[in-house]
């Protein structure tokens, strides 16, 4: 009888030790950074990240960074999507994806071209998810560049060359944004150029979508863009729950909410140049997620 005890207790023992094992053992992280920026730019959110969340495996993508961030959006979701799935395979259990600004597109649209993909939980900070109308940021590499012309250039297919062409969303010339727009259209799955199922499957696969932005961005234009708000033709802001993309559930956001897997979060106070470099973010809106 004291030898089946001790045997009980000893099996007891290994379960409780594997048990916590499974709770204190992180799922790895990638993190894809900004528009002119790289990996550096990116590590407060790892340096965090990893302080409070011990050995958790962080990768801090390097690819397409400064200048090269401006080569077109495809070019950038081929190459740092096969990054990325060569992650997913060394992490069977799964892994979770942060992208902020362009990265937060990027892999938003990584998830949809690799459906395979097996990240669990996929978080997007103020990232242009609808697109942008807002020339503030471009100023440094197009000086003279306006809203109001800014279409002229980027829907023309030297335009269409810039990552930025790829996503701008001219509100008064939705024409010519679905004549020359060689990504977002698609990655959003609209009817004008609808990809089928597939580029639904690989978001609503997802345990968790977050998005996080705020009204004193200053630069994703309208802010609501981070969270698939945008302008109608009288740029008059139409919230993501009002417009096609979640009515029609184009690409599976309408199926997310309806399961709880897709969170808002709406950040006062924070500008565009900051979300990625501020602890508070970090802990209250990135680390919950990260488990």
């Amino acid at each position: 009888m004291t030898g089946d005890k001790g045997t009980y207790f000893l099996i007891i023992l290994t379960i409780l030790s594997i048990t916590c094992d499974v709770v204190t053992t992180y799922r790895a992280v990638v993190v894809i950074h900004g528009i002119l920026t790289g990996g550096s730019s990116m590590e407060l959110i790892s340096d965090r990240i990893q302080k409070m969340h011990p050995d958790t495996p962080l990768y801090n993508t390097v690819r397409y960074a400064g200048w090269s961030s401006l080569d077109p959006m495809w070019r950038q979701v081929e190459e740092i999507g096969q990054d990325v799935l060569a992650i997913s395979a060394a992490f069977p259990e799964g892994i979770h994806l942060i992208g902020y600004s362009q990265g937060g597109l990027i892999a938003r649209a990584i998830l949809q071209r690799f459906p395979q993909h097996n990240v669990r939980n996929f978080i997007s900070l103020s990232a242009p998810q609808a697109g942008q109308y807002g020339t503030h940021f471009l100023h440094l590499f197009f000086p003279d560049l306006f809203c109001e012309t800014a279409y002229e250039l980027f829907y023309s297919k030297v335009g269409q060359l810039t990552s930025v062409g790829n996503y701008w969303n001219d509100p008064h010339h939705q024409d010519l944004y679905y004549t020359y727009s060689r990504f977002l259209p698609f990655v959003n799955n609209d009817e004008h150029c609808q990809n089928g199922t597939t580029f639904k499957d690989g978001l609503t696969k997802l345990k968790k979508m977050v998005l996080i932005g705020g009204p004193d961005d200053g630069v994703i234009s309208p802010w609501q863009s981070s969270q698939f708000g945008y302008y109608d033709g009288n740029e008059t802001v139409i919230e993501m729950y009002n417009r096609p993309i979640y009515l029609k559930d184009s690409i599976g956001l309408k199926t997310l909410d309806k399961a709880g897997k897709l969170k808002l979060h709406t950040v006062p106070g924070i500008p565009h140049f900051e979300w990625h470099k501020n602890v508070s973010i970090v802990d209250q809106f990135l680390l919950p997620y990260l488990d």
